[in-house]
Protein backbone atom coordinates (compact mmCIF):
# COMPACT_ATOMS: atom_id res chain seq x y z
CA UNK A 1 0.00 0.00 0.00
CA UNK A 2 1.28 3.53 -0.85
CA UNK A 3 0.26 6.65 0.37
CA UNK A 4 0.66 9.56 -1.67
CA UNK A 5 -0.37 13.34 -2.87
CA UNK A 6 -2.92 14.34 -5.56
CA UNK A 7 -1.44 13.47 -8.70
CA UNK A 8 -3.34 14.87 -12.72
CA UNK A 9 -5.23 11.84 -13.74
CA UNK A 10 -6.34 10.74 -9.93
CA UNK A 11 -9.89 12.54 -10.13
CA UNK A 12 -11.27 10.02 -12.42
CA UNK A 13 -10.07 7.05 -9.39
CA UNK A 14 -11.08 9.15 -6.96
CA UNK A 15 -15.02 9.99 -8.41
CA UNK A 16 -15.21 6.32 -9.09
CA UNK A 17 -14.21 5.55 -5.22
CA UNK A 18 -16.19 7.99 -4.09
CA UNK A 19 -19.42 6.41 -6.13
CA UNK A 20 -18.44 2.93 -4.91
CA UNK A 21 -18.21 4.01 -1.21
CA UNK A 22 -20.21 6.96 -0.23
CA UNK A 23 -23.37 5.53 -2.10
CA UNK A 24 -25.83 7.87 -0.73
CA UNK A 25 -24.56 10.83 -2.02
CA UNK A 26 -22.99 9.75 -5.36
CA UNK A 27 -21.18 12.42 -7.34
CA UNK A 28 -20.57 13.68 -11.11
CA UNK A 29 -17.00 14.71 -12.33
CA UNK A 30 -17.92 18.51 -12.86
CA UNK A 31 -18.59 18.52 -9.40
CA UNK A 32 -15.76 17.10 -8.18
CA UNK A 33 -13.56 19.62 -10.48
CA UNK A 34 -15.69 22.34 -9.58
CA UNK A 35 -15.58 21.88 -5.64
CA UNK A 36 -12.30 20.66 -4.66
CA UNK A 37 -10.27 21.28 -7.92
CA UNK A 38 -11.60 24.81 -8.09
CA UNK A 39 -11.54 25.64 -4.96
CA UNK A 40 -9.40 28.50 -4.12
CA UNK A 41 -8.08 27.02 -1.16
CA UNK A 42 -7.14 23.41 -2.84
CA UNK A 43 -3.60 22.24 -2.52
CA UNK A 44 -2.64 19.22 -3.89
CA UNK A 45 -0.68 18.22 -0.97
CA UNK A 46 -3.92 17.91 1.16
CA UNK A 47 -5.60 15.40 -1.12
CA UNK A 48 -3.77 12.19 0.11
CA UNK A 49 -4.91 9.21 -1.91
CA UNK A 50 -3.71 5.20 -0.97
CA UNK A 51 -2.75 3.08 -3.97
CA UNK A 52 -2.96 -0.71 -4.03
CA UNK A 53 -0.89 -1.65 -7.12
CA UNK A 54 -2.27 0.97 -10.02
CA UNK A 55 -5.58 1.22 -8.18
CA UNK A 56 -6.98 4.22 -5.42
CA UNK A 57 -8.65 2.32 -2.52
CA UNK A 58 -8.51 5.30 -0.51
CA UNK A 59 -8.35 9.05 -0.26
CA UNK A 60 -9.01 12.03 2.16
CA UNK A 61 -9.24 15.71 1.31
CA UNK A 62 -7.23 17.90 4.30
CA UNK A 63 -7.91 21.86 3.54
CA UNK A 64 -6.90 25.34 5.11
CA UNK A 65 -7.78 28.57 4.23
CA UNK A 66 -5.49 30.60 1.91
CA UNK A 67 -8.27 33.11 0.68
CA UNK A 68 -10.23 34.62 3.76
CA UNK A 69 -14.01 34.60 3.11
CA UNK A 70 -14.12 38.29 3.80
CA UNK A 71 -11.51 41.09 4.95
CA UNK A 72 -8.18 39.55 5.86
CA UNK A 73 -9.28 36.34 8.38
CA UNK A 74 -8.01 33.19 7.29
CA UNK A 75 -8.97 31.67 10.45
CA UNK A 76 -5.07 29.99 10.65
CA UNK A 77 -5.97 27.89 13.70
CA UNK A 78 -8.30 25.84 11.82
CA UNK A 79 -8.14 23.01 9.00
CA UNK A 80 -10.92 20.67 7.82
CA UNK A 81 -11.42 17.55 6.34
CA UNK A 82 -14.26 17.62 3.66
CA UNK A 83 -13.99 13.89 2.60
CA UNK A 84 -12.68 10.86 3.40
CA UNK A 85 -13.35 6.85 2.30
CA UNK A 86 -11.61 3.46 1.49
CA UNK A 87 -13.27 0.36 -0.28
CA UNK A 88 -14.77 -1.85 1.55
CA UNK A 89 -12.42 -4.46 -0.72
CA UNK A 90 -9.50 -3.14 1.77
CA UNK A 91 -11.38 -2.81 4.60
CA UNK A 92 -9.86 -3.49 8.27
CA UNK A 93 -6.68 -2.89 7.62
CA UNK A 94 -4.98 0.66 9.11
CA UNK A 95 -5.92 2.14 5.51
CA UNK A 96 -8.04 4.79 6.90
CA UNK A 97 -6.34 5.51 9.94
CA UNK A 98 -2.67 6.33 7.61
CA UNK A 99 -5.23 8.44 5.39
CA UNK A 100 -6.40 10.62 8.32
CA UNK A 101 -3.12 10.80 9.72
CA UNK A 102 -1.60 11.87 6.35
CA UNK A 103 -4.18 14.51 6.65
CA UNK A 104 -3.99 15.71 10.30
CA UNK A 105 -0.25 15.98 9.95
CA UNK A 106 -0.42 18.31 6.60
CA UNK A 107 -3.37 20.57 8.40
CA UNK A 108 -0.32 20.94 11.57
CA UNK A 109 1.72 21.83 9.10
CA UNK A 110 -0.18 24.80 7.94
CA UNK A 111 0.10 25.97 11.52
CA UNK A 112 -3.49 24.94 12.33
CA UNK A 113 -4.79 23.62 15.76
CA UNK A 114 -7.95 21.57 15.74
CA UNK A 115 -9.73 20.31 12.36
CA UNK A 116 -13.12 19.95 12.00
CA UNK A 117 -15.25 17.16 9.84
CA UNK A 118 -16.54 19.02 7.57
CA UNK A 119 -18.22 22.49 8.33
CA UNK A 120 -16.19 24.15 5.66
CA UNK A 121 -17.16 26.87 4.06
CA UNK A 122 -17.73 27.46 0.77
CA UNK A 123 -17.41 23.99 -0.87
CA UNK A 124 -18.19 21.43 1.98
CA UNK A 125 -20.15 18.71 0.73
CA UNK A 126 -22.15 17.81 3.40
CA UNK A 127 -22.35 19.56 6.65
CA UNK A 128 -20.88 16.75 8.87
CA UNK A 129 -20.88 13.00 8.90
CA UNK A 130 -24.61 11.29 8.87
CA UNK A 131 -24.11 8.58 11.34
CA UNK A 132 -27.82 6.91 9.94
CA UNK A 133 -25.92 6.35 6.34
CA UNK A 134 -23.01 6.34 7.35
CA UNK A 135 -22.26 4.84 10.72
CA UNK A 136 -18.38 3.12 9.86
CA UNK A 137 -17.47 6.78 9.34
CA UNK A 138 -18.96 7.69 12.57
CA UNK A 139 -17.32 5.47 14.62
CA UNK A 140 -14.37 5.97 12.53
CA UNK A 141 -14.50 9.37 13.29
CA UNK A 142 -14.59 9.09 16.65
CA UNK A 143 -11.39 6.12 17.05
CA UNK A 144 -9.67 9.16 15.36
CA UNK A 145 -9.88 11.19 18.18
CA UNK A 146 -13.06 13.34 16.71
CA UNK A 147 -15.49 14.18 19.21
CA UNK A 148 -19.02 15.67 18.10
CA UNK A 149 -19.62 19.79 18.06
CA UNK A 150 -23.32 19.83 16.94
CA UNK A 151 -25.61 18.07 14.95
CA UNK A 152 -27.81 20.46 11.72
CA UNK A 153 -30.41 18.49 10.03
CA UNK A 154 -31.45 18.94 6.06
CA UNK A 155 -34.46 19.20 5.24
CA UNK A 156 -37.55 19.31 2.76
CA UNK A 157 -40.59 20.55 1.59
CA UNK A 158 -42.86 19.46 -1.13
CA UNK A 159 -44.41 22.42 -3.50
CA UNK A 160 -46.91 20.11 -5.76
CA UNK A 161 -49.35 21.25 -3.13
CA UNK A 162 -48.17 24.57 -2.15
CA UNK A 163 -50.68 27.34 -1.76
CA UNK A 164 -49.34 30.79 -0.42
CA UNK A 165 -51.29 30.93 2.76
CA UNK A 166 -53.88 33.46 3.23
CA UNK A 167 -53.01 34.06 6.97
CA UNK A 168 -49.63 34.80 5.58
CA UNK A 169 -51.15 37.12 2.93
CA UNK A 170 -52.96 38.81 5.53
CA UNK A 171 -49.71 39.41 7.94
CA UNK A 172 -47.69 40.61 5.15
CA UNK A 173 -50.30 43.41 4.00
CA UNK A 174 -50.21 44.43 8.19
CA UNK A 175 -46.42 44.58 7.37
CA UNK A 176 -46.89 46.68 4.57
CA UNK A 177 -49.37 49.36 6.34
CA UNK A 178 -46.12 50.00 8.48
CA UNK A 179 -44.02 50.55 5.96
CA UNK A 180 -41.99 47.40 4.98
CA UNK A 181 -41.51 46.20 1.50
CA UNK A 182 -41.57 43.02 0.27
CA UNK A 183 -39.71 43.08 -3.46
CA UNK A 184 -36.97 41.13 -5.50
CA UNK A 185 -33.96 42.71 -5.71
CA UNK A 186 -32.53 45.09 -8.02
CA UNK A 187 -28.80 45.87 -8.96
CA UNK A 188 -28.83 48.99 -6.72
CA UNK A 189 -29.75 47.16 -4.01
CA UNK A 190 -27.18 44.18 -4.21
CA UNK A 191 -24.12 45.87 -2.33
CA UNK A 192 -26.63 46.24 0.52
CA UNK A 193 -28.10 42.77 0.53
CA UNK A 194 -24.88 41.39 0.35
CA UNK A 195 -22.86 43.77 3.12
CA UNK A 196 -25.83 42.75 5.40
CA UNK A 197 -25.30 38.60 4.59
CA UNK A 198 -21.69 39.03 5.19
CA UNK A 199 -22.38 41.03 8.62
CA UNK A 200 -25.77 39.93 10.42
CA UNK A 201 -25.16 36.36 9.31
CA UNK A 202 -21.89 34.88 7.52
CA UNK A 203 -19.53 35.90 4.52
CA UNK A 204 -20.52 32.68 3.10
CA UNK A 205 -24.23 33.90 2.74
CA UNK A 206 -22.72 36.95 0.70
CA UNK A 207 -20.96 34.65 -1.23
CA UNK A 208 -23.49 32.81 -2.17
CA UNK A 209 -25.82 36.09 -2.89
CA UNK A 210 -22.74 37.04 -5.39
CA UNK A 211 -21.65 33.47 -7.24
CA UNK A 212 -25.17 32.40 -7.71
CA UNK A 213 -25.86 35.91 -9.43
CA UNK A 214 -22.72 35.72 -11.64
CA UNK A 215 -23.46 31.56 -12.31
CA UNK A 216 -26.46 33.25 -14.33
CA UNK A 217 -29.62 32.60 -11.47
CA UNK A 218 -32.41 35.81 -12.03
CA UNK A 219 -31.88 38.15 -9.67
CA UNK A 220 -36.10 37.87 -8.33
CA UNK A 221 -34.39 34.18 -7.28
CA UNK A 222 -33.43 36.68 -4.49
CA UNK A 223 -36.44 38.35 -2.33
CA UNK A 224 -35.88 41.25 0.23
CA UNK A 225 -37.49 42.92 2.79
CA UNK A 226 -36.77 46.43 3.71
CA UNK A 227 -37.58 49.12 6.44
CA UNK A 228 -37.28 52.72 5.42
CA UNK A 229 -34.89 51.80 2.71
CA UNK A 230 -32.87 49.42 4.70
CA UNK A 231 -32.63 45.74 4.05
CA UNK A 232 -33.55 43.79 7.01
CA UNK A 233 -34.43 40.69 5.43
CA UNK A 234 -33.61 38.31 2.67
CA UNK A 235 -34.21 34.98 1.05
CA UNK A 236 -33.07 33.13 -1.87
CA UNK A 237 -32.89 29.99 -4.05
CA UNK A 238 -30.95 28.45 -6.72
CA UNK A 239 -27.65 29.79 -5.81
CA UNK A 240 -25.81 26.70 -4.73
CA UNK A 241 -24.63 25.21 -7.42
CA UNK A 242 -27.20 26.52 -9.24
CA UNK A 243 -29.59 23.50 -7.84
CA UNK A 244 -33.00 25.53 -8.81
CA UNK A 245 -34.56 23.30 -5.73
CA UNK A 246 -32.03 24.20 -3.05
CA UNK A 247 -33.18 27.05 -1.04
CA UNK A 248 -31.17 29.41 1.31
CA UNK A 249 -28.97 31.44 2.51
CA UNK A 250 -32.13 32.93 4.24
CA UNK A 251 -32.49 35.32 7.30
CA UNK A 252 -33.84 38.23 9.44
CA UNK A 253 -32.07 40.97 11.48
CA UNK A 254 -32.50 40.07 14.53
CA UNK A 255 -33.65 43.11 15.43
CA UNK A 256 -37.07 42.87 13.66
CA UNK A 257 -37.77 39.20 14.96
CA UNK A 258 -40.99 38.36 16.27
CA UNK A 259 -43.24 40.29 13.47
CA UNK A 260 -43.50 37.70 10.59
CA UNK A 261 -40.95 39.02 8.78
CA UNK A 262 -39.20 35.44 7.97
CA UNK A 263 -42.02 33.67 7.24
CA UNK A 264 -43.39 36.07 4.88
CA UNK A 265 -40.20 35.96 3.12
CA UNK A 266 -39.87 32.19 3.49
CA UNK A 267 -43.60 32.15 1.14
CA UNK A 268 -42.30 34.71 -1.34
CA UNK A 269 -39.52 32.54 -2.35
CA UNK A 270 -41.70 29.13 -1.91
CA UNK A 271 -44.06 30.68 -3.70
CA UNK A 272 -41.83 31.97 -6.99
CA UNK A 273 -40.70 28.76 -6.52
CA UNK A 274 -43.75 27.32 -7.76
CA UNK A 275 -44.33 29.96 -10.37
CA UNK A 276 -41.59 28.57 -11.65
CA UNK A 277 -42.77 25.06 -11.54
CA UNK A 278 -39.91 23.83 -8.91
CA UNK A 279 -41.42 20.55 -6.82
CA UNK A 280 -39.50 21.23 -3.66
CA UNK A 281 -37.54 22.94 -1.83
CA UNK A 282 -34.30 21.95 0.27
CA UNK A 283 -31.42 22.94 2.17
CA UNK A 284 -28.42 20.86 4.09
CA UNK A 285 -27.94 22.99 7.12
CA UNK A 286 -30.42 24.48 10.11
CA UNK A 287 -31.22 23.36 13.40
CA UNK A 288 -34.35 22.17 14.24
CA UNK A 289 -33.91 23.58 17.47
CA UNK A 290 -33.50 27.13 16.25
CA UNK A 291 -36.17 30.11 15.68
CA UNK A 292 -35.24 28.84 11.80
CA UNK A 293 -35.59 25.64 12.35
CA UNK A 294 -39.23 25.92 13.80
CA UNK A 295 -40.55 28.09 11.35
CA UNK A 296 -39.46 25.82 9.01
CA UNK A 297 -41.33 22.53 10.71
CA UNK A 298 -44.42 25.25 11.25
CA UNK A 299 -44.20 25.68 7.63
CA UNK A 300 -44.47 22.22 5.93
CA UNK A 301 -40.81 20.96 6.56
CA UNK A 302 -39.65 17.72 7.11
CA UNK A 303 -35.95 16.87 8.36
CA UNK A 304 -34.72 14.16 6.74
CA UNK A 305 -31.10 13.65 7.06
CA UNK A 306 -28.92 14.75 10.54
CA UNK A 307 -25.30 15.06 10.39
CA UNK A 308 -22.85 15.43 13.00
CA UNK A 309 -20.09 17.95 12.65
CA UNK A 310 -17.01 16.96 13.92
CA UNK A 311 -13.87 18.34 15.88
CA UNK A 312 -10.54 17.20 16.68
CA UNK A 313 -7.77 18.98 18.99
CA UNK A 314 -4.50 18.20 16.99
CA UNK A 315 -2.82 18.89 20.34
CA UNK A 316 -3.96 16.08 21.63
Amino acid sequence: MMYRAFQSGDENGIVGLWNDVLIHDPIHKNRFRTQVLLDANFDPAGLIVAIDGERIVGAIMAITRKLPMIGTELEPDTGWITFFMVHPDVGRQGIGHGLMERACDYIRSQGAEKVFFSSYAPNYFLPGIDEAAYPAGFEFLQKEGFKRAYSPVAMHRTLTDYVYPEAVKAVKAEREQEGYVFETVQDGDLPAVITFANTVFNPDWGRAIREGLLQGIDPSQILIAKKQGKVVGFAMYGGYEGIRERFGPFGVDDNEQGKGLGKILLHEALYSMKQRTIQGAWFLWTSEKSSAGHLYLKNGFKTYRTFHVMVKDLAE
